[in-house]
């Protein structure tokens, strides 16, 4: 019998297991292994602090970001003070369920199928990768972090389905020399119908790799021609492809994450991606770890409304931001007119300041009043059209 079932072992369920081992508890760690979720691999130093990751998991260390209009309009913003460190999913992932399973969690690869309740408690029964039988984890709490689209989300939470989607996709190959078109210390970002008509391309250095990848809500998108063209106008066709990844991906937290009783979401199952940025390893592990807090409150005091704490804690600090993040989505990924506008509006630097303070932050950056006012001042010029898209 464990305290706590942890399914899924990306940064969100790793983290979870880690921090409950830690403080005391039993934990299994369920992961179905072998499987690359597409992403960029950015994390902020804010995440390297809260969760003790040490620069050598680091691929390369980014100092700008060029954000590109529809009409090719170039906008190259210096990251000052700080970094935007890169991390490869196929081994940062490896490496936390490693760390969890050092500190203590019992560590099990195979697929979620369902949950029983014999006697009133929760049994996680799965299938075994490497036998293909079904095998059972019996608990007193599970934490379902098995991603978007979540099974243990689907199953055991209300409304779990009802979350807006992003379906994205990257590919993986090897990084060229620099040239005009590509920096390996610089992330560049596509604001341009041509590659996504509602979200946005992405080009990001690992090192000796590069993420190339683009996302959209619209199904009627190919994914594959879409990250062709980009890699095409990006000079970077014909690199070696070294792997291809797709995934859907949560833009809308959750009204509700646990099930009333024994079952708490976290991370991409609870909806908890940045809309706008589409940024989920900082908020994964950030979910894991309030989901961790709140099922040890819960095993502490035999209540299974602190399951609650877990929405609670990580709306406290990040509601806000991620309220942000969604209107200036639905206000500039409406179309290329907007988009460019949006591009415009980044030349401006306080916009750019108090972006990516608040990007290493992870929180909205109050020191300067009236750079707040000036900012909402031009966002409103900008799209009422009082500022024409070209004005730099």
């Amino acid at each position: 019998m464990y305290d706590v079932v942890v399914v899924g072992g990306g940064p969100c369920g790793a983290t979870a297991a880690e921090d409950l081992v830690r403080s005391g508890h039993s934990v299994a760690l369920l992961d179905r292994e072998g499987r690359i979720k597409p992403c960029g691999g950015a994390i902020p130093p804010r995440l390297m602090q809260d969760f003790h990751i040490d620069e050598d998991q680091l691929l390369t260390k980014v100092t700008t970001a060029r954000m590109i209009s529809p009409t090719g309009r170039m906008v190259d913003i210096p990251i000052e003070n700080g970094y935007v460190g890169m991390v490869d999913r196929k081994d940062f992932d490896p490496f936390l369920r490693q760390r969890a399973a050092d500190a203590g969690a019992k560590y099990f690869t195979g697929t979620f199928v369902r949950i029983d309740r014999p006697d009133g408690t929760p049994v996680v029964i799965y299938r075994d990768k490497a036998t293909q039988e079904e095998r059972a984890l019996p608990c007193k709490l599970v934490i379902g972090a098995d991603g978007a689209k979540s099974r243990v989300g689907l199953a055991e939470v209300k409304d779990a389905d009802k979350v807006p989607l992003v379906f994205a996709y990257h590919e993986i190959i090897k990084a060229p020399a620099a040239t005009e078109t590509y920096d390996p210390m610089r992330c560049d970002v596509i604001y341009d119908g041509a590659i996504s008509p509602d979200f946005y391309g992405w080009v990001f250095p690992h090192g000796g790799t590069t993420s190339v990848g683009m996302g959209t809500e619209l199904q009627s998108v190919n994914l594959k021609d879409a990250t062709a063209a980009l890699r095409k106008a990006s000079g970077l066709a014909d690199c070696e492809t070294i792997r291809k990844e797709g995934a859907p991906i949560p833009l809308k937290p959750l009204d509700r994450w646990d099930n009333g009783k024994d079952v708490v979401l976290a991370g991409d199952a609870a909806g908890v991606v940045a809309p706008s940025s589409g940024e989920g390893i900082y908020y994964a592990m950030v979910g894991g770890r309030v989901a961790a807090t709140a099922c040890a409150a819960t095993l502490a005091s035999g209540r299974a409304k602190d399951l609650r704490l877990a929405r609670k804690l990580f709306m406290r600090e990040h509601k806000t931001v991620f309220r942000v993040l969604a209107s200036m989505q639905n206000a500039y990924y409406r179309s290329d007119d907007r988009r460019e506008r949006f591009v415009s509006l980044c030349h401006d630097i306080d916009v750019q300041r108090l972006t990516f303070e608040a990007y290493m932050n992870k929180k909205l950056v109050k020191a300067r009043p009236m750079a707040h006012v000036k900012i909402g001042i031009k966002n409103l010029a900008h799209l009422t059209g009082l500022v024409k898209a070209e004005h730099v």
